[in-house]
């Protein structure tokens, strides 16, 4: 192995934003970055995981025939790479199927690397698909030598990376499927900084970017160098094709001052797998100029949060095929953020609000929807509902003969709108979004068949106090495009006279930190309670939460921007009578949700 400087290799990493299942057009913009990197001068580019399917492809992974398509693909792929190499993601078959890495060449598959470590928390469920692979191989092209690894191999100390690095490895190249969710760059960074560091080589790092169903992919791709400095950063939520050279050569010298990986080449390998040497091309790069990659800051706080909302609002509407959305306008914050993120991501042009006033909308919130659809550019229908509110009151008048007015007789009014929204929807065309935000969804403070009604729901994982903090943001960018009295005047549902919120619900300050230590933390009613919060309160909030599963079963999917979003995240029975000992002594003081 040459060991001597300068040795450069110019690497390219495909952020990209591909389709789940659209193993065609993925494949052809493969190819057609391959041909990009190429006119860069590059000596490789890697893909992200799972690129020629998509990621996550789920349980298209149990049909025969999309294996057997996704490795006809593969081929088409590994065909346009006769001057270049490429490292690509796809679907390995060999007895069974892996989570798999191909190392391109010249026209041919050179090897393939199989996922060691599958990912089966959270929103990933890997073990349901795949086998672990066994297999190391270390491939040197251009005298440098080339380790891979996927995703999840990467957060393991004593891993496949760490076997690569015994075995002299200077460039590891890691292709990832990382989902987004606040607060996980900054972990995943730190994480990717010590591998490099650790292995005293270059670690390239490379993401999807785009949202996919309820998931979201930052992109966020970079290069660490050995001692852990940022190389290359790529940008956050948009497509990249990240180029720069490496100064491979310096490897040796880093490691001669490091003697850790002498030590740990003499101890014997804790990961079991199979480590093949695998020469691709000794042919040396050209003399070139030298290259410098981009380091491009990421995005971070509600600017990272908004552009999530964005992406894949953006995506899941056009990705199903979907050209203009409408949604509910009402005048309140919900409503307005919702239709901020839309005319962002979508455009003006095809987003439609909805205003559907009743006996009991306030004149303010008339004119603050206007005023929000005036600001956004967005088209406004107005469809009073009054006369159909009434024919519904009487229709029902004999059956609630004797009973006392309450939550059935207010939760007429948003089924009504739901109704006229899904006629709109079912008439033109247009996508629903629901604007209900995930305070209200923890703790059903919604109406099934209602404003729960929809087919994607932008606010989901965004609790109210969010709410408020994004809308400031998207204010402070230009012009305020939403109403100051929007955001100061008291959130209400207006199904009865004179309604509010906090009629039903403690106020949104105490709540969110609740909703956020029980659903995202699982901490218990005792340890909320230490922490300072109110135990009534606490007790309440635990009753809410958990008898609204079956509401949040029927709800749409939604962006996830927690660590624990509902739906793939937390995976609760709905027949379920789990109470901690603890919990029993405050149930008297947990009132029913006011909404159903």
């Amino acid at each position: 192995m040459e060991t001597q400087s300068p040795r450069t290799l110019r690497i390219a990493l495909a952020q990209m934003n591909l389709v789940v299942g659209d193993l065609g057009r993925n494949c052809d913009r493969i190819v057609e970055w391959i041909g990009r990197a190429r006119e860069a001068e590059a000596d490789l580019i890697v893909f992200p995981e799972l690129a020629l399917t998509g990621y996550p492809p789920e349980d298209l992974l149990l049909k025969p025939s999309f294996i057997r398509d996704n490795l006809r693909y593969l081929d088409r792929v590994a065909a346009a790479t006769e001057d270049i190499a490429a490292v690509v993601g796809f679907v390995d078959h060999d007895l069974d199927i892996y989570n798999a890495a191909a190392f391109v060449e010249g026209g041919q598959v050179r090897g393939v690397y199989h996922k060691f470590y599958l990912p089966n928390y959270g929103v990933f469920d890997e073990e349901r698909y795949f086998r672990r692979g066994r297999r190391c191989p270390i491939f040197e092209l251009a005298g440098v030598r080339i380790g891979v690894s996927i995703c999840e191999d990467a957060w393991y100390a004593t891993g496949p990376i760490s076997v690569q690095a015994q075995q002299g490895v200077e460039l590891l190249v890691n292709i990832n499927g990382s989902p987004y969710h606040s607060g996980k760059r900054a972990a995943r960074e730190t994480m990717i900084a010590t591998r490099a560091m650790d292995s005293r080589a270059f670690l390239a790092w490379v993401n999807h970017v785009g949202g996919q169903d309820e998931l979201v992919f930052d992109g966020n791709s970079l290069v660490f160098g050995p001692e852990g400095q940022v190389i290359a950063h790529a940008r956050s939520f948009e497509e990249e094709l990240l180029v720069g050279d490496l100064d491979v050569g310096s490897v040796f010298g880093e490691r001669l001052h490091d003697t850790r990986l002498r030590r740990e080449a003499q101890e014997p390998i804790q990961v079991d797998m199979e480590v093949a040497e695998v020469p691709v091309s000794s042919t040396p790069p050209p003399a070139r100029p030298w290259l410098r990659a981009p380091v491009t800051a990421p995005l971070e706080g509600a600017a990272e949060i908004y552009a999530a909302l964005m992406v894949g609002t953006r995506d899941y509407v056009g990705k199903n095929g979907f050209d203009k959305v409408l949604l509910g306008l009402s005048g309140g914050i919900d409503s307005a953020l919702t239709a901020t993120v839309a005319a962002d991501a979508l455009g003006p042009g095809n987003v439609v609000g909805v205003l559907m006033p009743s006996r009991f909308t306030s004149q303010e919130n008339l004119e603050d929807a206007g005023a929000v659809a005036e600001n956004l550019g967005i088209e406004l229908l107005e469809i009073p509902i009054d006369a159909a509110h009434r024919a519904f009151e009487e229709m029902f008048k004999e059956a609630y003969d004797g009973t006392e007015p309450g939550v059935a007789e207010e939760n007429i009014q948003p089924r009504i709108r739901g109704n006229v929204l899904m006629g709109l929807s079912n008439k033109f065309g247009w996508l629903v979004l629901s604007t209900g935000n995930k305070s209200e969804l923890a703790t059903g403070y919604c109406t099934l068949y209602g404003d729960m009604a929809g087919g994607f729901a932008v606010l989901k994982d965004i609790t109210k106090t969010e709410v408020y903090e994004l809308c400031r943001y998207r204010n402070s960018l230009a012009a305020k495009v939403i109403p100051e009295r929007v955001l100061t005047k008291a959130p209400s549902a207006e199904l009865r006279e004179e309604q509010k919120d906090s009629d039903s619900l403690p106020p949104y300050e105490e709540l969110d930190p609740i909703l956020r230590g029980y659903v995202e933390d699982d901490r218990s009613y005792e340890e909320l309670v230490a922490a300072g919060h109110d135990p009534h309160t606490v007790a309440r909030v635990i009753h809410l939460v958990d008898r609204s599963e079956y509401k949040r079963r029927q709800a749409p999917p939604g962006i996830k921007i927690t660590p624990r979003a509902f739906g793939r995240d937390r995976r609760m029975p709905l027949t379920n009578r789990y109470a901690p000992d603890g919990l029993r002594s405050q149930t008297g003081s947990a009132k029913k949700s006011t909404r159903a």
